[in-house]
């Protein structure tokens, strides 16, 4: 299987054709090796039109939809982004080629333990990648995007207190069959940009519930 010209394909037949067309986001998803990401028998997978699980009940998202939420979110060269769910380190990966540094979170220890190494084999250095739970998450500094990898039914009222003035929250919000994917600048103000189905978040302390 020849990769370059899989994610020659996978960008130009899939995620060009459901309307992503920002150059920089395009490029990255060029640049990065897709299939250096997934789980090693999954590879001639990487660019299929797919949900790849990477363990723990978590997986990747279809590369489409990778690529309409990095447009949605309007990254910037000079932004500070904090991820909520590393997972693979691939969507890591595509926001580092975007903004100046990502600061990116799982709970999982071996998901950023093993995302070090990835970005590290990619030459990638302007990530920071901590095992953090998302609800209890207490941050240190303001972001000018913030950027959930998992879908919830509604997002935390604290995240806003995470975001830098006129900065921007993606998140999937929902049940399935029915999801959104939503960018939030205030808890009443979102702008709704596509239908999909995302993997909860993973909520391991069944105590936090959270409503708006």
């Amino acid at each position: 299987m020849n990769f370059d010209t899989a994610r020659q394909n996978m960008v130009t037949q899939q995620v060009r054709s459901w309307d992503v067309i920002n150059k920089d986001i395009l490029h990255a998803m060029l640049h990065i090796q897709r299939e250096e990401f997934v789980q090693v028998p999954q590879r001639k997978l990487a660019f299929a039109d797919l949900a790849l699980p990477i363990g723990h009940d978590q997986s990747m998202m279809k590369p489409v939809i990778e690529g309409r939420m990095l447009q949605a979110i309007d990254l910037q060269a000079d932004q500070l982004v904090l991820e909520i769910g590393t997972g693979s380190a691939y969507v890591t990966a595509l926001i580092s080629q975007l903004v100046s540094h990502v600061h990116s979170i799982d709970v999982h220890e071996d998901f950023t333990t093993a995302a070090k190494q990835k970005l590290k084999e990619n030459h990638i250095d302007n990530v920071t990648c901590e095992t953090e739970d998302f609800y209890t998450f207490q941050p240190v500094q303001k972001y000018d995007r913030v950027v959930l990898t998992g879908s919830v039914d509604a997002l935390p009222p604290q995240v806003f207190d995470w975001i830098k003035k006129g900065g921007q929250i993606f998140v999937v919000v929902g049940q399935d069959p029915i999801m959104e994917a939503r960018v939030y600048t205030a808890p009443d103000q979102y702008s709704s940009h596509f239908d999909t189905v995302v993997a909860k978040l993973e909520q391991p302390n069944e105590q936090h519930t959270f409503k708006l």
